[in-house]
């Protein structure tokens, strides 16, 4: 649909009190209140360039269907990729997200499968994907109730550039000292099982309801097959990082919308028929499904990741789960 262009979106920013105040390398800012989250794909975050400007990426999925969201996304108006950067300075929330089949009995169109790209760790960063082995479900909501949840969990040393894969039904949390790129299905559904005395809801019976003690999360294993750009694919999502030192044209397909992160560098976005869209770190670019191929330019260098729909049937990707470490 010739009127569709490629979308610059503007951030949303979301305190929590885990967060942190300095959103350095990411963004160039220091803010009041600790920012847990910057959400660039919802559908309330609003165009900054073009006819469109100002106009909410959800608006535009309901009015031109899948000449946006894609034909291989599950619902016809609805985005089907969430892309968050995560600024974590203290542990988050012990909790679990359902499958699709849970989250639709409670009248949600999807669950939440996600994976995290970490994009930088610090000294002893630790994430908890799933419950140490013989620990059963009895044995972990005592544990919530005595409060020594964080004690049973599968804690897991990571390093920058790992990519670990978050099954829906997997238990788990994120340390402080990193900053990740998260990428899921469309969903906003949190149980919350644990969070260590602060004042906030919990949601215990829903979470065990959905918590399943084996999942394929775990630590993303490339295999020989594998491009060289590829970090994880899935059935919900595909997603890559490039480094770029000169132009690259990328081609786009009715089956999927194009994500574009800027995680370090700048560059420009350039498609026939469209002003230039100059982006930099912390940047989100939606290319639609029904727009056209595109180049992009970096300005010197850029890193860049690109998010997407698989294509046909997508088994879930190879992990490995080590051992729990001590909690931090």
């Amino acid at each position: 649909m010739s009127e569709l262009y490629p979308f610059l979106l503007i951030p949303i920013f979301d305190e929590r009190p885990w967060g942190v105040r300095d959103l350095r390398p990411i963004y160039t800012r220091i803010v009041k209140e600790p920012i847990g989250e910057s959400w660039l794909t919802w559908e309330d975050n609003r165009i900054a360039n073009g006819p469109f400007a100002g106009r909410t990426l959800g608006e535009l999925a309901k009015q031109f269907g899948r000449d946006v969201v894609g034909q291989a996304a599950p619902y016809e108006h609805r985005f089907p990729l969430l892309v968050k950067f995560l600024f974590p300075g203290d542990k988050l929330s012990v909790q679990v997200h359902p499958d699709d089949e849970q989250a639709r009995k409670s009248g949600k169109p999807c669950g939440k499968t996600e994976c995290w790209y970490i994009f930088h760790a610090g000294p002893g960063a630790k994430v908890a994907l799933g419950l140490k082995p013989g620990v059963t479900l009895p044995q972990f909501e005592q544990g919530i109730y005595d409060a020594r949840a964080e004690d049973l969990l599968n804690w897991v040393d990571v390093r920058t550039d790992d990519m670990l894969y978050v099954a829906a039904g997997t238990v788990h949390t994120i340390g402080g000292g990193m900053v990740l790129v998260e990428t899921q299905q469309t969903s906003d559904i949190t149980y919350r099982l644990y969070d260590y005395g602060r004042p906030r809801e919990l949601h215990i019976a829903d979470g065990l309801a959905a918590t399943k003690l084996h999942t394929n999360a775990g630590k993303v294993v490339r295999g020989p097959s594998d491009g060289a750009n590829l970090l994880v694919r899935s059935p919900f999502f595909q997603v890559e990082k490039m480094r770029l030192r000169g132009p690259l044209h990328f081609g786009i397909t009715r089956d999927s919308p194009h994500v574009l992160v800027a995680v370090e560098g700048s560059g420009i976005v350039e498609s026939q028929g469209m002003e230039p869209i100059s982006f930099a770190t912390g940047d989100a670019v939606v290319v639609p499904a029904g727009g056209r191929d595109y180049t992009v330019r970096p300005q010197w260098e850029l890193e860049l990741m690109r998010m997407s729909l698989p294509m046909g049937a997508v088994a879930e990707p190879q992990t490995e789960l080590p051992q729990s470490v001590s909690v931090p």
